[in-house]
């Protein structure tokens, strides 16, 4: 009886529905194209000219190389068909007018994100690499550089979720959470037992998750349960089967912040599996940070501007930041510079990617990188491979037990040209890597959200935190060798010897890595 059950819920469930609706306008489209192929003697060369003003197009569009030829290659291949599926996914509005409303929203955060000029200038005696990238992340995104800001972190998620558990109980005025990935089990149940709790002292307490997760984790009215219970929620854009790249860029950031004091980031999703309560592929190999200090203004605001996207009335900003009656414990270490930074998809600047890039070509003895996938663009493949032929320890830490075997055949086409540069590859022994983080010089490091992959880097919204002479740079050092010490490098031998069918699939995976 329950496997029918079972069954049933998956027949006329919310996936099935989504799946039909999508493949119904696939056929739509399939079929406008055959109603035109029809009369191929007359639209043939209309469309073969189109197809070559496109292409144009797109050849001089601001954009990834990899992306174009991503468009290219099937618009040359079926101009008709091509062509007509590039201009209906190019003039798409939703994605615009949510990029419009989240830019209004950074103005009117503006004034709360100044950069304090003493800060830059310390930093700028210190470092001018360091300072003209903090340039960077403030003109492009409006990112100030910090100091005044205790870090700490977290090697593996069980830690992390027993110190978000502490400060979600010291909670006095306001949590805001933002998470990519929300499953009812120990860890979510927990914390959000914690909410509720908090929201019936008269904490203000706002939820937000991305809308991926009505598809199969939690079900599609889940924001309205939670704010039955006093919990002032909702889903980052819900999956609605719509042909539409606006769904296309998930809300892949991991937010807590508490009182405007505190503030969470990390690869750490609220799931079980986060903190190895739950085994999937293995030990799961998480990191995440907490900061404590000016540096959270940052957090405080990139929350309420993705949060506000779906309202009408504009924020009160300023009702949010830290109560200036608050004092930070004295022995905390606030040295050191601190900038948090978000990524948005929707403006063509790859912030993320940026920050990797600035850390790579910089690097003078080494770059230690932990990331569990690895599908790279030329210009990301070109700095591993030139950092390690001028000498640069570079290091990559990737899963021996990945989640998605596509994934890994993927990452596995790139180990050739970057073992022959002299770029170390070493697999994690007891299971899969999720963690994302770099380290380089023993003076900086980033912890965040961003994979090296075209998701991440292109695709999603992210954030993360980069940090220079902190002390915590020590910390994320430490726990790279802890973790190298727990895995094996990979050969040339070792990829020459893995089966030709994956190395083949992960070639032919390549065409198609812009949207993995």
């Amino acid at each position: 009886m329950k496997r029918n059950r079972g069954v049933l819920r998956i027949v006329f469930g919310r996936t099935i529905f989504a799946v039909i609706s999508l493949a119904v306008q696939v056929m739509i489209l399939v079929a406008a194209y055959r109603f035109l192929s029809r009369y191929m003697v007359y639209v043939y060369g209309s469309f073969t000219l189109l197809s070559a003003l496109v292409i144009i197009y797109i050849l001089n569009k601001e954009e990834n190389p990899s992306f174009k030829l991503a468009w290219m290659v099937p618009i040359a291949a079926v101009p008709v068909f091509g062509t007509l599926f590039y201009l209906f996914v190019e003039f798409q509005i939703l994605g615009k007018l949510m990029d419009k409303k989240l830019r209004a929203n950074m103005e009117h955060t503006e004034d709360y994100m100044a950069q304090n000029p003493k800060v830059q200038e310390n930093l700028s005696k210190i470092s001018r690499q360091s300072a003209n990238l903090a340039f960077y992340l403030k003109n492009s995104g409006n990112y100030p550089v910090y100091g005044n800001t205790n870090a700490k972190y977290f090697s593996l998620g069980e830690i992390m979720f027993e110190e978000m558990k502490k400060e979600l109980e010291g909670a006095e005025r306001f949590i805001f959470m933002e998470y990519f990935i929300v499953e009812r089990g120990e860890m979510w149940d927990r914390i959000s037992e914690i909410l509720e709790r908090k929201a019936r002292e008269g904490v203000e307490v706002r939820f937000m998750y991305d809308g991926m997760c009505s598809l199969s984790l939690l079900p599609y009215d889940y924001p309205k349960e939670l704010q039955e219970k006093g919990i002032k929620a909702k889903a980052f854009s819900p999956i609605r089967p719509l042909l539409t790249t606006y769904q296309n860029n998930r809300d892949h950031r991991k937010i807590l912040v508490v009182d405007g004091h505190t503030a969470f980031t990390g690869g750490i999703n609220l799931a079980d599996e986060y903190i190895n309560r739950r085994v999937r592929f293995g030990h799961w190999k998480d990191t995440g940070i907490m900061l404590k200090g000016e540096a959270v203004t940052s957090f405080t605001m990139m929350f309420l501007q993705m949060w506000n996207v779906s309202e009408k009335e504009t924020e009160d900003y300023s009702r949010y930041l830290r109560d200036p009656e608050y004092y930070y414990p004295l022995e905390l270490n606030m040295d050191g510079f601190v900038i948090p930074y978000g990524d948005n998809p929707l403006d063509q600047e790859t912030v993320g990617k940026q920050v990797y890039l600035d850390v790579i070509n910089s690097a003078r003895h080494y770059v230690h990188i932990m990331t569990p996938y690895l599908v790279l663009d030329y210009e990301m493949t070109q700095a591993l491979t030139y950092a390690a032929k001028r000498g640069v320890e570079t290091v990559i830490i990737m899963p021996r037990i990945p989640d998605k075997k596509y994934a890994f055949f993927l990452a596995m086409s790139y180990y050739g040209e970057l073992i022959r540069a002299g770029v170390q590859i070493y697999q994690y022994i007891p299971g899969f890597v999720h963690a994302k983080v770099f380290t380089s010089d023993d003076s900086k490091a980033v912890v965040g959200t961003v994979n090296m992959d075209f998701r991440s880097l292109f695709l999603h919204f992210e954030c993360g935190v980069y940090l220079y002479r902190n002390e915590v740079v020590w910390d994320v050092e430490r726990d790279f060798q802890d973790t190298l010490a727990q895995c094996r490098r990979v050969t040339l031998e070792d990829y020459k010897n893995y089966p030709w069918q994956e190395r083949l699939a992960g070639r032919a995976l390549r065409l198609f890595a812009p949207l993995m």
